[in-house]
Parts: C-alpha cells; structure tokens; sequence
C-alpha cells in the first residue's frame, strides 16, 4: 500500500510537470503571435506616418505656381506656349 502511494505521488507529480510544461509552451506561442502582430501594427504605423509628412508637404505647397504647373502638366496635359513636348511613342 505505501509503495502504491508512492507512486502515486510520483505520478501527479510528473502529471503536473507536464501540465505546466505543456502551458508555458502554449503562453510562449501566444505572447510570439502577439509580437508579430505587434511589429506589424508598428510598420503600418510607420507607413501612415510617411504617408501624412508627405500629404503634409503637399498641402503647404498646393498654392504654389510650382505645383500647379506641375499638376497641369502631369493631370492636364497641359504646356507652356512657348515649350516643346516631345511624345515617346513607343510607349
């Protein structure tokens, strides 16, 4: 009978160990997913905020004769009268 408690003792113990094992394991591959998730969120963000400096530059610089020649030449195809155009036309 002592031999049987024993070990059975000896079996919750290794029952345990393997539970908490078995956990630390699972929470390790969570907080790796978490951290993945999160590194992707910070180059998204990263992304956004290059995306808003340049939108910030354009706005300061939308009323400027610059820009506006260059929006009526690449959106509107349109040209100083004095200036050449040459068109590619093998594109």
């Amino acid at each position: 009978m002592k031999i049987l408690k024993g070990f059975g003792k000896r079996i919750l113990l290794i029952a345990f160990a393997i539970y908490v094992i078995y956990t630390l394991y699972s929470q390790q591959l969570t907080l790796n997913a978490y951290q993945a998730d999160a590194d992707r969120y910070q180059e998204q963000i990263v992304a956004e905020q290059e995306t808003k400096e340049e939108l910030n530059s354009i706005k300061e610089n939308i009323n400027s004769d610059e820009y506006i020649e260059d929006m009526a030449r690449e959106k509107l195809g349109m040209y100083l009268p004095n200036e050449r155009v040459y068109i590619d036309i093998t594109k």
